[in-house]
């Protein structure tokens, strides 16, 4: 084994590391004190805070991100990040300390991301979906000292303790008297570097969330080769625009936009996605990566040909989606109405990512998730741990990678069998290797003495012209034990009987699969990153 900035790999994984980092010009092995200085800066700052440092040397003068206040340069960056890290110690938080953050996309949330770690913070990254409780109940667990926060979340920062520090990160208007103002701290701030902390302090990404409150999944100094899992089966631009709606404070929002620092690209974000708006500033700023959601792509998917024809998206090379499944019939959608350029990753917010699919790999298996990048192994196991090596049988699926995973913050981990850690998700392998991911291994119901998964129902459901969206689950039952019921989304123009939604599963999978309960509803309950929370969804009688 070989170890390199915290990877641990065999010399075929690093020799493969080494050429897509060559590729992608990261890394000059023809000046190595560069290559140990940026390995060393991440160790100690971690990675949004050496990547502004980096930036600020490399790419000074180039724009590194355009929001609704306008756009900022790298330079910018990097000296507003170091007024807001001198700011923060200035108030008497000391380095070690936790703080927290809720803040949409834009400017002040990476620029948050870099102070915390070059004052030496720990930053705990808030859900922007969070009510009053949860959002207090994680600021205790993870005792912080501060929040930074938008001005749209003030009625949650005033839920903490009056004594904690506390800065505005965006501001509608003027902002509160004597409320401390990031405008105003990169205006007027010390932008002199602070001292290095000996060591990263840490980032703490929350889960989703959608079994009970979010828990907190630390992560330390990450290594530079860490981005390669990312570049391997992606081809990010350089010095280019990328665009992000998924949200920066998820781990897939926090690692696409890492990368693309890293490579010298302007971001473009919005604090709130809208589908033809999001079309529109993509056309207008000739974006060459989009990175989203399903739902948000089936948002634009659905404003038709008439109205994505009024937009040039031509400069459009990448769409990358994660953070919920993606359907075959929303998969072979999107390329049909943007070309073939969809990438489908997948991970999570313990294992990173596991695997991304290509667009000629969802052309030929609409909806899989692809293969492992370089360095990343995954397996299936069985019930008794046993390993599962048949193609197209269903098993527990973990993942092994150089993506450092340090726990979660109440103490807890993942299950690991052979330093492979656990997904939670069920999955299989084609006859050519491609991994689909058949749903959680929690999911499953057991109606009648029969396995069923929801998410085989909920993909065929999918498919259906009057169905918009879809979600099944299992609900008491004295005859079955559990029986199935489908909540439907109907589509635009579309009326649906129930009769209509049993006779289309009827008629592709098993009778047992069959839903007995068919519910109209006007929307799914979903978090910010686009996954279904099942257990907002109503089990008791009709």
């Amino acid at each position: 084994m070989v170890s390199l900035g915290g990877l641990k790999e065999s010399v075929t994984d690093v020799v493969g590391l080494v050429r897509v980092l060559r590729g992608h010009g990261l890394v000059e092995f023809s000046r190595p004190h560069r290559v140990a200085l940026a390995a060393k800066r991440g160790e100690r700052l971690g990675p949004m805070a050496a990547l502004a440092v980096n930036g600020g040397e490399k790419f000074a003068d180039d724009p590194v991100v355009t929001d609704e206040h306008g756009t900022i340069t790298y330079g910018d960056f990097d000296k507003q990040s170091n007024s807001l890290a001198n700011a923060l110690l200035a108030k008497g938080i000391e380095r070690g300390s936790v703080i927290g953050v809720i803040a949409r996309d834009h400017r002040g949330l990476l620029i948050t991301m870099a102070a915390a770690g070059k004052a030496g913070l720990r930053l705990v990254m808030m859900n922007t979906g969070f009510g009053a409780t949860q959002f207090v109940e994680v600021a205790e667990r993870e005792k912080l000292s501060a929040i930074l926060y938008d001005e749209e979340f003030a009625t949650l920062a005033d839920a903490l303790p009056e004594h904690l520090p506390r800065v505005l990160t965006w501001v509608d208007g003027d902002a509160p008297e004597g409320v401390l103002t990031l405008d105003a701290i990169a205006a007027t701030g010390d932008t002199t570097a602070p001292a290095e902390p000996d060591a990263a302090a840490g980032l703490v990404i929350l889960t989703s969330g959608t079994t009970g409150l979010p828990k907190g999944a630390t992560r330390g100094a990450m290594s530079p080769f860490a981005s390669v899992l990312l570049l391997d089966r992606i081809p990010f631009p350089r010095k280019g625009t990328s665009m992000i709606v998924s949200p920066l404070f998820h781990a897939t929002g926090f690692a696409t936009s890492g990368v693309n620092l890293a490579l010298g690209n302007r971001l473009v974000l919005r604090r709130r996605f809208d589908a033809e708006q999001t079309v529109a500033t993509m056309a207008a700023e000739k974006v060459e990566m989009l990175v989203a959601v399903p739902t948000m792509l089936h948002r634009m998917v659905a404003l038709g040909p008439e109205v994505l024809g009024k937009y040039d998206l031509s400069a459009l090379k990448v769409i990358v989606i994660a953070g919920s499944a993606l359907s075959p019939a929303v998969s072979e959608a999107i390329q049909d109405a943007f070309g073939d350029v969809l990438y489908n990753l997948y991970g999570s917010t313990e294992v990173a990512i596991a695997s991304i699919a290509q667009p000629h790999e969802l052309r030929q298996a609409p909806g899989t998730v692809g293969r492992a990048p370089i360095s990343s192994r995954l397996r299936l196991y069985d019930a008794d741990d046993n390993q599962i090596t048949a193609p197209n049988v269903r098993g527990r699926l973990f993942v092994k990678n150089g993506v450092p995973f340090e726990g979660y913050t109440d103490g807890r981990n993942k299950a690991i069998i052979d330093g492979y850690m656990s997904t939670g998700d069920m999955a299989r392998f084609d006859a050519d290797g491609l991994m689909f991911i058949e749903g959680r291994d929690d999911d499953m119901i057991v109606s009648g003495g029969e396995n069923v998964y929801p998410l085989e129902v909920e993909n065929l459901l999918a498919e259906h012209s009057a169905v918009d969206d879809v979600a099944v689950i299992g609900v008491p039952d004295d005859e079955f034990g559990t029986r199935l019921r489908a909540f439907i989304v109907r589509a635009e123009g579309a009326d649906p009987t129930p009769e209509d939604i049993k006779a289309h599963v009827k008629t592709h999978l098993a009778r047992y699969k069959v839903p007995r309960d068919v519910v109209f509803v006007d929307e799914l309950p979903r978090n910010p990153t686009g996954k279904l929370v099942r257990r907002q969804l109503p089990t008791g009688p009709l």
